[in-house]
């Protein structure tokens, strides 16, 4: 067996990590991104193309990455738009009868990079600790990666959603109503779970509120997506605009926070974020417990959205999942009913959406 080139992982705070190179080879031997971990035990290829992850570096805590390859019916999207991948233990072969393809031969294809042989607990001890914070990885120097780690500006600020929304709108979908999607990092698996009931409309995310109310909509869906939402004012804008048309409202992940904002509420940054499969989350209207998928490193503060009730609670830190404005016609969730590859304890939230839009008919 070829042995992998030596590679080094570096934070900005100075830590450092030894490893080998996987995947495609960046320019300069440098890769860099804010690092995040992500605690699922399976599904690794909706992760890495999952647009929420643009301008990260996503650090797996499970061991075993790649043992049952790849298949094109997987991708969240058309490509990957994360800055690279960080494992303990790259399967040295697939398994399983649905792949097509192994882990590795994508991010080649796709352009990303990524270290294997990280002592992944110890990073994601260290992360938890001191919160996600840039850094590099790659083939180049010591010295090189370090500066690079520290010049790196994490997304703070960033509008990272012009990276990953569609140029020109499209339609999916042929169901009886009639909704507009706006892409801030849509998932193919929302837009499944959209298609039974709606013909869906996904637009670019700057699209002004008027272009929307000139395609007469039943209602209004605001996607998932990466980054700060304070950075994308222009999304927060069209949304209030929208409710002050009274267009029926359902937000998921960044959707959720920049429907927040545009009622008048305020977001800030989680230490390390949550990126799992495993959150448990309240529901506040008969405190059922769903296990859910997340992937966020924004949120809502509590009590901050005038007249919004609070929905649901995250259990193990109390972090605003849900909130719900019955006089907007409006309601969003920070974590991911639609879950691919699982749990779906939440799917009931697309029914609710379903009934709202045929109740405001």
């Amino acid at each position: 067996m070829t042995r992998r080139p030596p590679a080094l992982l570096v934070l900005a705070d100075g830590e450092l990590f030894e490893g080998e190179h996987l995947g495609a080879q960046p320019p300069g031997g440098v890769a860099a991104g804010e690092v995040v971990f992500n605690t699922v035990l399976s599904g690794y290829q909706e992760v890495i193309t999952d647009p929420s992850y643009a301008g990260q570096l996503i650090c797996f805590t499970y061991p075993h990455i790649g043992n049952y390859g790849v298949t094109p019916v997987d991708a969240e999207s058309a490509r990957p738009f994360c800055r690279g991948v960080i494992v303990r233990d790259l399967a040295r072969r697939r398994s399983n009868w649905r792949s097509s393809g192994d882990l590795e031969e994508l991010l080649v294809r796709s352009g990303v990079p990524g270290i294997t042989g990280i002592d992944t607990r110890r990073l994601t001890r260290h992360i938890r600790e001191a919160g996600s914070m840039p850094g590099a990885f790659g083939t180049a120097d010591e010295a090189t990666l370090r500066a690079a780690a520290a010049a790196e500006p994490g997304t703070d600020g960033v509008d990272l959603v012009a990276e990953v929304t569609t140029t020109e709108p499209y339609t999916v979908g042929a169901g009886p109503l009639r909704v507009v999607a706006y892409d801030f990092g849509i998932k193919r698996t929302i837009l499944r779970h959209l298609e039974p009931f709606a013909t869906v409309e996904v637009v670019p995310a700057d699209t002004p509120a008027k272009e929307v109310l000139g395609r007469e909509p039943d209602g209004v869906f605001l996607s998932n997506g990466p980054g700060d939402p304070t950075a994308v004012p222009y999304a927060s804008t069209a949304i209030g605009e929208l409710l002050d048309a009274e267009l029926p409202i359902f937000g998921i992940c960044l959707g959720h926070q920049l429907l927040g904002l545009a009622l008048g509420g305020e977001t800030y940054k989680l230490k390390f974020g949550h990126h799992g499969g495993n959150h448990p989350v309240r529901r506040l209207s008969d405190d059922a417990v769903e296990i859910t998928s997340q992937n966020h490193n924004y949120a809502l503060v509590d009590g901050s959205v005038p007249g919004a009730a609070l929905s649901h609670v995250n259990l193990n830190d109390g972090v605003v999942e849900g909130i719900d404005h019955p006089a907007r016609r409006a309601f969003s969730v920070q974590y991911h009913p639609e879950a691919g590859p699982g749990p779906h304890d939440a799917r009931y939230l697309f029914d609710r959406f379903d009934a709202l839009l045929r109740s405001a008919r």
